[in-house]
């Protein structure tokens, strides 16, 4: 592995409930080097969003409890303020979901949603901004993106709209990408050109990339290393080849 972007260090998100704390992630750690593409794969409810939603900050206290150690460039973002977070999300972090639907604001036209993503970072003029949004989506595949910066969301289709948040998440140049199944609400072969794409990316860019996924054939075909997850914990840490060669973990050969 490269030098660590992220070291996540016993993380543990517990939940307050009427019976007690409810803890929904046991003690994981795990690290993604400088230009990695790292796998996070399980079951639905092994844990794997609200890993990712802790190392981003974006577990709501209360009822939620996080502790541990999420050091990202040598700083624990959980000793971190909201305001120093918000800096650091979307500049040096940024997250993209699976239903892109669902993330961008469908009364703004995605251009204006761009510049507005690079505002809060960047400090460049908004003609410079507005120029560097067609460069960003031309860079992601979005075909006449001159013309495409003034439509509005529902225009576009659930790859194209998935292409426009992976541009709202590389706008900025981040050293991590938090992809959370960024594949699953689209079809096999739109899913192939929208893995291919942030493989493309982050090989450019020199970027880490998180991927979150249920799907082990999907991480086979874009990361280096993968981490399982099962019931909140990590059950097993290896290179691709070997967890397809010889899995250490029941569950593993289970997926």
């Amino acid at each position: 592995m490269t030098e660590p972007v992220l070291e996540v260090r016993d993380l543990v998100v517990e939940f307050a409930t009427e019976d007690g704390p409810l803890r929904a992630v046991d003690h994981v750690s795990f690290a993604v080097g400088r230009g990695e593409i790292v796998g996070l794969v399980g079951e639905s409810g092994a844990g794997k969003t609200l890993t990712s939603e802790a190392i981003l900050g974006l577990i709501r206290r209360p009822p939620g409890r996080v502790s541990g150690e999420v050091r990202f460039r040598g700083r624990d973002l959980l000793a971190l303020d909201e305001p120093a977070l918000a800096r650091i999300r979307g500049k040096e972090i940024a997250m993209i979901f699976q239903n892109p639907g669902a993330s961008l604001n469908p009364v703004f036209r995605v251009g204006d949603q761009l510049v507005e993503t690079m505002a809060l970072h960047l400090g460049d003029s908004r003609g410079a901004l507005r120029r560097r949004t067609v460069e960003i989506l031309t860079r992601v595949g979005i075909p006449s993106a001159a013309a495409r910066v003034r439509d509005y969301p529902h225009q576009f289709s659930g790859g194209m709209a998935q292409r426009v948040m992976i541009g709202m998440g590389v706008a900025c140049a981040p050293a991590l990408l938090v992809a959370d199944e960024p594949t699953t609400a689209l079809d096999v072969t739109i899913q192939a050109q929208v893995l291919s794409l942030i493989r493309r990316l982050a090989r450019e860019m020199g970027m880490a990339v998180l991927l979150v996924s249920h799907d082990l054939g999907i991480v086979s075909q874009m990361c280096h290393r993968v981490i399982v997850m099962y019931a909140g914990r990590v059950v097993e840490q290896a290179s691709i080849a070997t967890v397809f060669r010889a899995p250490a973990h029941p569950y593993t050969k289970a997926l």
